[in-house]
């Protein structure tokens, strides 16, 4: 017990919990489980569970389950259980061999009921499902016993035992735990413990036509698998009762404790697998790992990182009580990962031409660019400059604001890694859009060898047109443009994502899924595995460069 210990200092309300239950003998070894149903995929409020658990567990040298609370067959899938997978392999955890479902214990559990029933402590019921809500009472008045409430047991052991045998139709009776119809704890008011469900599962088929309900399976799972403490979220606090209920009347072989703490909340996010079903349903969305979505697939395809995501969580810690993170908080922490690892590369979204009419024609220069100014590793690359190159449409103004430094009639702009320009001529269309820009160059102004002596307040980024290639890059944004909207829906920002055809340095046809880049002056970027082909790569943008939170010293 003492190597258990091993001067961990709690960090949080759980570890003081758990540092007491080992300082007292209540067990010998930490054990966690991660428990999540198979009904959709997870999000980053998932990523914080996963982390808290797991981490829990590797503090402690102890272990962490992955079990599929797969119960509810009718909303459960295969595919889900696939993607929750990989999320918790791509955070960086293992489970080892402790992969379990709770469809493992389906004749356990059973078993267990039956053990209620013969205890006294469950009956079957015939009320529907709308009398057993008027019976079960309101938080200011007591419920009131069903008129099947007595019913001796050993009928109750036959009528349970032909609800498994199929004999009644879905719905038309249910076993109860019988507690107390007048608990100020309306969740005590003999709660269902198994229903009548004729669906077939994703692993048992046709097996079973009874399922348990989720207060009777997560406690019973728990104490079967060894589980010490069963981390849950506030939401399951008014369950505690019910769940060591459970555990006390069935008197499984494992005693585990629950803890809860306050799920994860993040303006302009939903955190609903309910309400994110929605949006893939209603096509809101191209899919669960939408680069927008908040699910952990979402965010891997963005090119957000593991990393990140566990400063993050680290950051906000684990509460008691349920509160809102700003996003901008979230921001911070993957602008902090992306500034030390994102590769530097020059991208022009909103292209227009400019031509550098004293530069040779047909003449290319070598210049030389750092990767990563934050990584002396990362090293440096070559790039090209030419007569002819692109720059941001929104770096030139024809008739320029006062205080506007960058590119305009008469004006003197420095192009990143390269020479100082000058706007001679402004070339327009027929319907007067700008077309091209025309400009002179110093060649005494090039980068690291400048010897003019000029001083200027802008500099530009620009792809040349002799090393440049064509890319979508994607503008992503929040979904929610709102979080008071009494129905999510009508909160969505209709400028979530903004296409762009742009220009990018050659080099970025090599790109690699795994690559972050800093696009400059732009934000970072990274490549869409999912919808890029070879020769046309996309980009979506992970994160601007503009902060707005600060982590406080």
């Amino acid at each position: 017990m003492s190597n258990q210990l091993n001067e961990n200092n709690a960090s949080n309300f759980i570890e003081v919990q758990i540092n007491k239950d080992l300082q007292e003998g209540k067990y010998e070894k930490v054990h966690t489980r991660f428990p999540p149903e198979p009904n959709g995929y997870l999000h980053i409020g998932h990523a914080k569970s996963i982390i808290l658990n797991f981490g829990t567990a590797q503090k402690y040298n102890g272990l962490c389950n992955l079990r599929f609370d797969d119960t509810n067959p009718i909303k459960e899938e295969d595919e889900y259980v696939h993607a929750i997978k990989e999320d918790v392999q791509w955070l960086g955890f293992d489970w080892g061999d402790r992969e379990f479902y709770a469809s493992n214990f389906f004749e356990k559990m059973y078993g267990y009921a039956v053990k209620l029933i013969e205890t006294g402590n469950a009956y079957v019921d015939d009320l529907t499902p709308e009398e057993i809500r008027e019976y079960r009472g309101t938080l200011k008045e007591p419920g009131k016993n069903s008129p099947f409430r007595d019913r001796s047991i050993e009928e109750n052991l036959a009528l349970f035992k032909e609800m498994r045998e199929g004999v009644y139709k879905d719905g038309e009776k249910v076993l109860r735990a019988k507690i107390d119809m007048s608990s100020s704890n309306i969740n005590m008011r003999d709660p269902i413990l198994y229903r009548i469900l004729r669906a077939t599962h994703h692993r048992t088929g046709d097996e079973w036509c009874i399922y348990p309900m989720y207060d009777f399976a997560h406690p019973v799972s728990d104490a079967l698998e060894g589980i010490t403490h069963s981390i849950c979220t506030l939401e399951f606090e008014d369950h505690r009762p019910l769940y060591e209920w459970v555990i006390e009347k069935a008197e499984t072989p494992c005693k585990p404790r629950q803890i809860e703490f306050a799920r994860l909340n993040i303006t302009n996010t939903v955190m609903s697998k309910r309400y994110l079903k929605r949006l893939v349903d209603e096509k809101i969305v191209d899919g669960w790992d939408d680069p927008r979505m908040p699910t952990i697939s979402g965010l891997r395809r963005r090119g957000i990182t593991p990393k990140a995501i566990k400063d993050f969580c680290d950051e906000i810690s684990v509460a008691k009580a349920n509160s809102m993170v700003d996003s901008a908080m979230f921001e911070f922490f993957i602008r902090r990962d992306l500034n030390e690892i994102a590769l530097r590369r020059m991208a022009v979204i909103d292209p227009v031409k400019v031509i550098i009419t004293n530069y040779a024609e047909g003449k290319t220069e070598a210049l030389k660019a750092e990767n990563n100014p934050n990584d002396e590793n990362a090293g440096t690359r070559e790039i090209l400059f030419s007569r002819e190159i692109y720059i941001e449409k929104e770096d030139f103004m024809e008739f320029p604001a006062k205080k506007y430094f960058r590119l305009s009639p008469g004006q003197e702009v420095r192009l990143k890694h390269a020479y100082i320009i000058k706007c001679e001529n402004v070339i327009k269309d027929n319907s007067g859009n700008i077309i091209e820009i025309h400009c002179t160059y110093d060649p005494n102004t090039k980068s690291g060898e400048d010897t003019s002596g000029k001083k200027v307040k802008g500099t530009l980024h620009w792809v040349s047109a002799a090393d440049m290639a064509e890319a979508e890059v994607r503008i992503l944004d929040y979904l929610i443009d709102s979080d008071d909207c009494e129905d999510f829906t009508q909160g969505i920002n209709k400028n979530s994502l903004i296409i762009k055809k742009s220009l990018v340095e050659k080099s970025l046809l090599n790109a690699s899924p795994s690559d972050r880049f800093q696009f400059l002056r732009q934000g970072y970027f990274s490549l869409d595995e999912k919808l890029s082909i070879e020769g046309k790569p996309i980009f979506n943008r992970i994160v601007s460069l503009k902060d707005s939170w600060r982590k406080e010293s």
